[in-house]
């Protein structure tokens, strides 16, 4: 029997038209969270809220490199709800080019969607939690998040970056009650290759080897209910290329000389 750690929470799920945010939206629902699904794509969000089986469902279009747009969203999102227990930043895109290679346009557009957008959607919804006492942040960053690979400087550096900005917020309002959980994958089988933007801007349109192969998005979505349920501060999520972690950790040398070799695509 399935159990129920989120039931009558309300769970806010960005990027939740398709990948991880599709697969997470499902697994609290049968969790018996009450949903509030954002994405760009309208259709597509209507089409997981109808299918995912949550008892309640509230679709909030946005884009949230449009950060101007983000205060009109949360309040009317808190109208509706009341408070949103579980904020889940998941949407982003990511990289497929060297850092020589890169327009600072696209360097810009990265950090509007992986870094800013997260960054301004939190601090909308941070006042309300905290007059709650009540509120969880569930971060999907990535192993890139925690050390650099070829090929994604711009999005590594975005995902450094939340690392920063969600463990000065944990540690800023702990006595409110807030809590923070950065997850990191690796690879996952969904179309973030296809969609990750190349040095002049354009999508790569291709699935990596390396993508195609990873865990699912199901497995990646358990994995980031159980370190939510659990309050884990931070999680990694994948096959063995979370072994990088500790490589870079205890072996840095050594680290260094595999990554530089290794195939990241």
């Amino acid at each position: 029997m399935t159990e129920r750690r989120f039931e009558g929470q309300w769970v806010w799920i960005t990027g939740a038209s398709s990948g991880i945010g599709e697969a997470c939206a499902r697994a609290f629902a049968r969790e018996g969270a009450r949903l509030v699904l954002s994405a760009r794509r309208r259709e597509e969000l209507e089409r997981v809220a109808a299918a995912c089986g949550a008892r309640e469902v509230l679709v909030e279009p946005m884009d949230q490199s449009d950060t101007g747009s983000l205060d009109a969203g949360v309040e009317r999102v808190l109208a509706r709800t009341g408070g949103v227990d579980v904020m889940v930043h998941n949407a982003g895109v990511s990289q497929r080019s060297r850092a020589i290679d890169t327009k600072v346009s696209v360097d810009e557009r990265i950090m509007r969607v992986n870094y800013l957008g997260p960054v301004a959607l939190t601090k909308a919804l941070l006042p309300s939690m905290v007059r709650r006492k009540k509120g969880h942040f569930v971060v999907v960053s990535s192993l890139v998040g925690v050390f650099g690979t070829p090929l994604r400087s711009s999005y590594s550096a975005s995902k450094h970056a939340l690392h920063g900005f969600f463990e000065s917020l944990r540690a800023e309002h702990h006595g409110d009650g807030l809590r923070v959980t950065v997850v990191c994958p690796g690879f996952v089988q969904t179309e973030v290759s296809r969609n990750a933007l190349t040095g002049d801007g354009s999508p790569q349109g291709t699935m990596d080897n390396a993508t195609a192969k990873g865990i699912t998005a199901d497995e990646c979505a358990a994995g980031l209910l159980d370190a939510t349920a659990r309050e884990r501060e931070e999680v990694y999520v994948g096959g063995r290329e979370r072994l990088a972690v500790y490589l870079r950790r205890y072996a840095p040398p050594v680290f260094s000389f595999f990554i530089r070799r290794s195939k990241v695509t």
